[in-house]
């Protein structure tokens, strides 16, 4: 949507260029332009955002899992503190969730992913190309807490809805298919290969240190609660540290910040080209005023050198008419000029100026001068 009204906005002032001494902004220009602003304006948005998230998360107090942490949520308002740091062991609320691929695992977040490898043949790079796409993915959790020194524990509500990486793979399995000699023929005259699925199994293991970072309240029955924020701030659990979860976060805002900029600068310099391009044309109509006014200067100064030599009126010899003897291009305007160096006179002055190579149309020569022609 705001692609569309920046390339709306552009056309428009496209139209307004047009107007303007015959200059216009070209689609191309207009489109490239279009193209950076919005992105610049995505990529800073998201960079804003995410520099909120880092913000947030430098200010967030660091708390330690104790009996203490109950006492200062019933004395903080509200019984919560917005956003806080935690880090505990995970510790299943009932029966934790079991591996299927290894018995002795048990955890309590447990993802199952089924993907499917292609190879598809590309027309443009002339290379078989490895693809994938997911076939089947199905999570199970059970509830949990994060346990502190003395046993004290949290109990870490909707874990699905938090960022950050809280898994770890216990299991990857490829099954690589067998084909029979006519599915190969088939296969590759079709361009794609199905190469094999992949099977990958993560879980969040029972004892496993986890941060958490969320909302901390104290629940209508007295218990410690981890929830996402209520001021829609991100809710973290990651298997990483509190400063490497900054550092993470402060690198991918770093990276919408060079985004930002990047397109901006791309879009300066498309301004910048347009600009060149005005000016550059500008210039071009000054100097054809200057040499029409050259002209008209050195044929006034002819015509009465002329004039007074023959005895011909001034006006006479400036409505004298010509021969025969048509402009190469129009094929309508006598042929009133020189062009130098080359000494040809092919042409008249008004198709000379609308020439957009400055050569002579006889010997493809560099026009250096031009001089008014007059026949006897």
């Amino acid at each position: 949507m705001c692609m569309c009204l920046c390339v709306n906005l552009l056309l428009r002032l496209q139209g307004d260029f047009e107007g303007m001494d015959g200059f216009s902004v070209t689609f191309t220009e207009a489109v490239c332009l279009g193209t950076s602003l919005t992105l610049s304006g995505i990529f800073y948005y998201l960079h804003k955002k995410k520099k909120n998230v880092v913000d947030k998360l430098e200010n967030a107090p660091h708390f330690t899992i104790d009996g203490k942490l109950r006492n200062l949520l019933k004395a903080t308002p509200g019984e919560a503190l917005q956003y806080a740091v935690i880090e505990g062991s995970v510790k299943p609320a009932g029966e934790p969730l079991r591996s299927n691929s290894h018995q002795d695992i048990v955890g309590v977040l447990q993802k199952f992913t089924l993907k499917e490898h292609r190879l598809v043949w590309s027309g443009i790079s002339r290379s078989w190309m490895d693809t994938e796409r997911i076939l089947h993915k199905r999570v199970n959790v059970t509830p949990f807490s994060l346990v502190g020194l003395d046993e004290t524990a949290v109990r870490v509500l909707s874990p699905l809805h938090a960022s950050g990486e809280n898994t770890e793979i216990i299991n990857e399995k490829f099954h690589q298919p067998s084909y029979s000699f006519g599915q190969l023929v088939g296969q590759y005259l079709s361009g794609e290969k199905p190469k094999g699925h992949l099977e990958i199994e993560e879980m969040l293991k029972v004892g496993t240190t986890l941060t958490g970072i969320g909302e901390l309240i104290l629940d209508t029955e007295g218990n410690l609660c981890l929830r996402p924020p209520s001021d829609n701030s991100e809710y973290f659990l990651s298997l990483a540290d509190f400063e490497t979860v900054c550092k993470e976060n402060c690198l991918v805002a770093f990276w919408w910040k060079v985004l930002a900029a990047t397109s901006a600068l791309a879009g300066a310099a498309v301004l910048f080209w347009v600009a060149l391009r005005y000016y550059k044309h500008l210039k071009r109509r000054w100097e054809m005023e200057q040499e029409s006014q050259e002209f008209a200067r050195l044929l006034a100064e002819a015509a009465r050198l002329r004039a007074n030599d023959g005895g011909v009126p001034p006006n006479e010899a400036n409505n004298h008419s010509f021969p025969p003897n048509e402009c190469v291009i129009c094929l309508t305007q006598p042929r009133d000029c020189i062009l130098l160096e080359c000494g040809h006179v092919c042409c008249c002055f008004v198709c000379f100026q609308s020439m957009h190579q400055q050569k002579c149309p006889i010997c493809r020569q560099d026009i250096v001068r031009v001089l008014p022609f007059y026949q006897p």
